[in-house]
């Protein structure tokens, strides 16, 4: 398993800095049909979120000092995935209502 959540935490993190760095690049170049924010759009952050999150997740349970069993770990990494989430859809909703 962990090898399930350190390829899904490193895919995450990929993705995110694609989303930042593109977005970033292509807003000073003034190319905004560039912008990897009109691919992604709420879906594509939701997924972001849950792959990080559940990557994250696995990873601290599985490297804690309390021994899980792998149930538990996943568990834990499931619940992280949807706390992500739920991250990403308030962080985006306060972001549109400004």
């Amino acid at each position: 398993m962990i090898k399930v959540y350190a390829v899904s935490l490193a895919v995450g993190l990929l993705i995110l800095l694609v989303l930042i760095y593109g977005g970033t690049l292509a807003d000073n170049l003034g190319r905004p049909e560039r912008d990897p924010d009109r691919w992604f759009g709420l879906r594509g952050k939701l997924v972001t979120g849950a792959i990080l999150g559940f990557g994250m997740g696995g990873m601290a349970a599985e490297f804690s000092p309390i021994g899980f069993s792998w149930p538990i770990a996943l568990l834990i990494a499931v619940g992280a995935a949807g706390v992500s989430v739920l991250w990403v859809r308030y962080s985006v909703a306060q972001a549109n209502s400004r």
